[in-house]
């Protein structure tokens, strides 16, 4: 290589180094300002960024589902439906400033309330927040027409459709639907967890709240891109619609529940009617009842507390969740434990002569003296002969076997029915007695629970249940409300059927079931029921039964019937009726009047008018003496 050539390769490598090097300190210089812009943004105004990163953020609405609705058996036309009505809302941070109380003050005109109303749902706390807050509901068009016209002066109030539940059905249904309200704080700590929120409407008695998850339905969701004082960014949402809740379909039977309602009257007391061979509920009243509406206006605190205040208590669901002495309608029980134990041959005869001393106690039956004289085991129970049966419970079953066997007809159980309170009755035995008030149980203590008085208590289902058990030779169903569960968005498609569940089967012989039906045909046939529950196209088996309560006139008892019909039918095809009358009524001796009423028009399909007609009861009962 000359010396030319060399010179020339080095100031060649020369310029590439010079290059190279060039290269570097531009990349350390760009990497050297990149952490530094890093840093300052991770460090120096990080909390400015931060800040940024959280005042920029989504608000999400939730849009209610709409409830599902409520049938009866036949489904044709609801009882409970969704009317259309508005809420207001008002975004107190975007009033101007100084004129919120102008704009309150008028809004509360418009509402036809007070302007503390609504200040009790706007704290001064909450007066510079830009989420919405709703401030009336129930609202009719009216007046949201008149706000609407006067917008200009009510900056920030704003409307929207909120539906009410409407009860088309009320009387006696109020007990069985029951009504919804706002959900509670408590409440809300026990459901937050299963999509509810503290906007959520809830049922609070009854089927609206035994099936509460199934008709909420699904609620819907709205997110907008917000800032930190809750402002609109974006006027894209992004949509997830509600799902409407399911419907439901009861056991009930519109027309059977209003010839109840009119049977019983304005008789402070309960009724059911059953299918023994399914536990379905046909009819369940209880008076006196109330009307589910009130619970969707605005004064419902105050019709709340006249409810709770009276003192007929029509609140409460007598035939769940009142509980009675069931009197001589206990003496089929009796009878079912007599004939399956043997403990005394069914046509061995008593003599009644009207009373009988035990003790230092005379214990007095209802005929008084001479009393019924001589009788057999199916007489007793025809006449409702009190000393045959403290007799025989006393010296020959005993208070622990009277026990097992209330126990095995249902008694002082749950009888699981789907509604959310209910009582179990009671059912007492020595050893209980013993524990609560430290004395012995005694042979008058098995007398008083031999014709159903005493401690043992029960509910008017309990003892329809009982009748059902008879009916089905030995076993008792799970009585239920939900029929079907039905789905608005498939058609209202069934998608669930409650099939019949038994609850609990005795290990009592046909013959004895067979044996205790017949002693119960005869009992209306020839016995305490004879006239009130005479009827010429159904053979109806029964038991009376006459309370004595502790509190009330001599002349004043808990009036029992419980009935099935027809008796020469298969369990399919009858129903049972228990009716029960308060002793705070005045006396009438009306339960067997209603029960008689109640299946004449079951089974020839009238109303209450025609059966009382074709029954000839179109004159009211006076009053009478003590009957079984």
């Amino acid at each position: 290589m000359n010396s030319e050539n060399f010179q020339n390769h080095g100031e060649d490598s020369l310029r590439k180094n010079y290059k190279l090097a060039f290269l570097v300190a531009l990349l350390i210089a760009m990497l050297a300002i990149y952490t530094l812009k890093l840093f300052s943004m991770q460090i120096v105004e990080g909390a400015k960024y931060r800040s940024q990163s959280v005042s920029i953020s989504s608000t999400v609405t939730v849009i209610p589902a709409q409830r599902g609705e409520i049938f009866d058996r036949n489904a044709n036309l609801p009882l409970v439906i969704n009317t259309d009505s508005f809420a207001i809302d008002i975004i107190p941070g975007e009033i101007p400033e100084g004129y919120y109380d102008t704009v309150v003050l008028k809004l509360s005109e418009y509402l036809g309330i007070d302007k503390s109303v609504i200040d009790k749902k706007i704290p001064k706390r909450l007066r510079r927040t830009f989420s919405s807050i709703e401030v009336r509901t129930n609202v009719p068009f009216n007046i949201i027409r008149n706000i609407a016209e006067n917008a200009a002066d009510l900056p920030e109030v704003s409307w929207r459709n909120k539906p009410v539940r409407n009860y088309v059905e009320t009387g006696s249904m109020s007990h069985i639907i029951g009504y919804v309200g706002d959900i509670t704080s408590e409440e809300l700590n026990l459901m937050y967890n299963r999509g509810y929120s503290r906007n959520s409407i809830i049922g609070k008695t009854g089927i609206e709240k035994q099936y509460d998850e199934l008709l909420q339905g699904k609620p819907g969701r709205e997110s907008r891109t917000v800032d930190v004082h809750g402002r609109i960014l974006s006027d894209t949402p992004i949509l997830e619609p509600p799902q409407s809740g399911k419907n439901l379909v009861l056991t009930v039977d519109t027309t059977i529940q209003k010839l109840v309602e009119e049977a019983l009257g304005e008789r402070v007391g309960a009724a059911v009617v059953l299918k023994p061979a399914t536990g379905e509920i046909l009819a369940m009243v209880s008076y006196p009842y109330f009307d589910s509406n009130i619970f969707s206006t605005a004064e419902y605190s105050a019709a709340y507390t006249r409810l709770t205040n009276d003192p007929n208590k029509p609140l409460l669901n007598r035939a769940v969740n009142a509980v009675y002495p069931p009197a001589s309608t206990f003496k089929t029980i009796m009878v079912t434990s007599i004939l399956s134990e043997h403990a005394i041959a069914a046509e061995k005869k008593i003599e009644c002569p009207g009373r009988i001393l035990y003790g230092d106690r005379v214990f007095r039956c209802h005929v008084g003296y001479p009393g019924h004289g001589n009788l057999d085991l199916k007489n007793a129970l025809a006449q409702s002969c009190d000393v045959y049966f403290w007799v025989v419970g006393r010296d020959n079953l005993g208070v622990e076997t009277i026990s097992s066997y209330a126990k095995e007809f249902g008694f002082g159980q749950s009888l699981e029915v789907d509604l959310p309170a209910q009582s179990d009755g009671f059912v007492p035995t020595a050893q209980w007695k013993e524990r609560r008030f430290h004395e012995k149980w005694l042979g008058g203590d098995t007398m008083n629970m031999s014709i159903g008085q005493g401690y043992t208590l029960v509910t008017p289902l309990h003892v329809a249940n009982m009748m059902a058990m008879v009916c089905n030779s030995g076993k008792i169903y799970k009585p239920h409300l939900l029929k079907e569960v039905r789905d608005p968005a498939a058609g209202n498609a069934v998608i669930q059927k409650v099939e019949p569940e038994v609850l609990h089967e005795s290990t009592v012989s046909p013959e004895i079931w067979k044996e205790v039906q017949a002693d119960l045909r005869y009992t209306i046939t020839d016995g305490t029921a004879i006239y009130p529950m005479h009827n010429k196209t159904v053979q109806i088996a029964g038991k009376t039964g006459t309370a004595e309560v502790a509190g009330y006139a001599k002349d004043h008892w808990h009036s029992w019937m419980v009935a099935y019909a027809p008796y020469d039918a298969p369990p399919e095809n009858q129903v049972v009726v228990a009716t029960l009358v308060e002793a705070v009524n005045k006396w009438e001796w009306w339960a067997p009047y209603a029960t008689n009423i109640i299946i004449q028009g079951i089974f020839n399909d009238q109303t209450y008018e025609e059966a009382v007609n074709a029954l000839g009861f179109r004159y009211l009962m006076k009053q009478r003496g003590r009957r079984e």
